[in-house]
């Protein structure tokens, strides 16, 4: 795909992220959304009219066969990615698909075989990696403000309202905190020290059966530490902090999709980084793929194939500890 060329995007479920995802999407040049899915037509339609889109579909199936898009954003709840993503690969779709991509790393194995097969670019739709607060996380560590790393501490909570009817406390849609939002504290340890060496894990269930509060505890070889929380059972700080034996970083709440940034020391703090922009933060992960796209990559170099897999295989270890499983698996 040239630089000049206009990337054409669909938009398969048009949910409340879809909409924050193509605000930010109009503001960035060369990208166009093209076409939109719904299995209602009414809702698609309702859309199309908002984001002023020219083709409207009541099926994925007649968005993934559309001669009218390069690429699809997959919207959907989580437990349909794995085979809305494979249907658009299949029929030669780039596909970028929000977190977690899948329930499970056998069905992300399947999801990267198919791309790779077609040659089509997939990656997971983990915004927070491309915030300049995360970019200036990492850029503060390899410049050796902290040291090496021994402690990485992160949370993600809030207050859900109780209703056994919706996705949240329903086991049969994945439901429970870890795969919703634990994902996010998985993620930045991921991102700093990759897979974990052990993983310990304790919860408190819902009555629907499914994880309403999670602890995590990862280990490494070098012997970094991290604790990680996540509930929907209260209102958490949702920050992060990074410490090694020089300082330690903050990310200040929302964490994951901070702002702010803060590096202290011994001597207190250094400096804090703010970052104000016009978006909801969207905008980043798009001008990634955006670039991917350009090169004619397959993955992304920040957010890569096997890294979705690792990550994956924490949660499904995770889940192992706290004997999560969903009645379909």
């Amino acid at each position: 795909m040239s630089q000049e060329k206009t990337i054409r995007w669909g938009i398969l479920g048009p949910g409340k992220i879809a909409y924050k995802f193509c605000s930010d999407l109009q503001q960035i040049q060369g990208n166009k959304i093209t076409a939109v899915a719904s299995r209602s037509m009414d809702r698609a339609k309702a859309f199309a009219t908002e984001y002023a889109i020219p083709n409207s579909y009541s099926s994925y199936e007649e968005l993934s066969q559309s001669t009218e898009v390069d690429i699809i954003y997959i919207a959907t709840p989580h437990t349909y990615h794995c085979e809305n993503a494979i249907m658009c690969l299949r029929n030669g779709n780039h596909v970028l698909c929000e977190k977690p991509m899948a329930i499970n790393k056998k069905q992300i194995d399947e999801m990267i075989t198919v791309a790779v097969e077609n040659k089509c670019f997939l990656m997971e739709a983990i915004w927070s990696a491309f915030f300049p607060s995360i970019r200036k996380m990492n850029e503060l560590i390899a410049d050796g403000a902290i040291g090496n790393i021994k402690m990485i501490e992160a949370d993600f909570g809030f207050m859900a309202p109780v209703d056994y009817s919706k996705r949240l406390y329903n086991a049969d849609l994945a439901g429970g905190a870890l795969l919703d939002i634990g994902i996010y504290p998985l993620f930045l340890a991921h991102l700093l020290k990759g897979r974990p060496k052990e993983i310990k894990a304790m919860t408190t269930m819902t009555e629907t059966q499914v994880d309403g509060s999670t602890a995590i505890s990862l280990s490494w070889d070098d012997g970094t530490l991290a604790s990680l929380n996540t509930t929907i059972f209260a209102d958490s700080p949702t920050t992060a902090k990074i410490s090694g034996p020089k300082g330690y970083i903050v990310l200040h709440r929302r964490w994951h999709e901070a702002r702010e940034i803060s590096l202290y020391n011994k001597g207190g703090l250094v400096n804090t980084w703010t970052y104000k922009d016009d978006c909801f933060g969207y905008r980043y992960e798009i001008e990634e793929v955006q670039q991917c796209l350009i090169k004619g990559k397959i993955e992304s170099s920040v957010l890569t194939h096997k890294f979705s897999q690792s990550l994956m295989s924490s949660m499904d270890s995770t889940r192992e500890q706290i004997g999560l499983k969903y009645p379909f698996e």
